[in-house]
């Protein structure tokens, strides 16, 4: 277990008046399935990116895992797809690619093709079974169900439950379910940690907004 210690987070793009975090402390486990989840343009993609250390923040972040992202940036898709996971993790070990590979039932020939001609759904799966044999490693992993079927994205989900040590950002509520054990919501300019699945904190949500609500109703009656 290593813990992920942020303190003190604040950022906010050059030039605006608008502060996207500010004072946020998490103490994060890495053995933790995190679903990161908030509106459009609340941060989530901001929050990944100041992991990854390509923002400049105020506060600190300090861990000893590295982070690696998804989706990976493939420059050249005519390589083979052995050849693009070599280029990712050049140390891999054959037993544990082909494990990989099986539980996400990924058949193995296609590593011999271009790594263009695979669906979207096959190059997800490979990205992610490559990423996740890195040692020391911790998955930043964005949007994973764009280019996914029902089966495919249900398959995946599983796969993730499987695994340790990721944040996913999702809007697929039963994808999030199946795959997080806690989960990191991103309020105005903070972020919650809830432990559970989606719908855990989505009813927790539910029943603090309508005793926020009885209790203005209550305050106004008073007036």
């Amino acid at each position: 277990m290593t813990i992920i210690d942020i303190s003190k987070l604040s950022f906010s793009y050059d030039g605006s008046y608008e502060t996207i975090f500010e004072g946020v402390n998490l103490h994060l486990d890495t053995d933790w399935k995190l679903g990161l989840i908030g509106r459009n343009g609340r941060g989530k993609t901001t929050f990944l990116k100041i992991l990854l250390g390509e923002l400049e923040y105020k506060g600190s972040i300090s861990t000893n895992v590295s982070f690696d992202y998804f989706p990976f940036d493939v420059p050249d898709k005519k390589k083979t797809t052995l050849e693009i996971i070599e280029t990712i993790y050049p140390d891999f070990i054959d037993w544990e690619l082909n494990r990989e590979l099986n539980l996400l039932a990924v058949n193995e020939g296609i590593l011999d093709r271009p790594f263009e001609t695979l669906s979207h759904g096959e190059q997800t799966k490979i990205l992610l079974a490559t990423l996740f044999l890195k040692p020391e490693n911790f998955l930043l992993i964005d949007e994973p169900t764009d280019h996914l079927d029902i089966e495919a994205r249900e398959l995946v989900s599983h796969y993730l439950k499987s695994k340790k040590g990721f944040i996913v950002v999702s809007h697929d509520q039963q994808f999030l379910d199946n795959a997080i054990d806690h989960v990191l919501s991103i309020n105005k300019t903070n972020i919650e940690l809830v432990k559970g699945n989606f719908s855990s904190w989505w009813k927790s949500k539910e029943s603090k907004d309508l005793l926020e609500l009885k209790q203005n109703d209550r305050l106004r009656g008073e007036n």
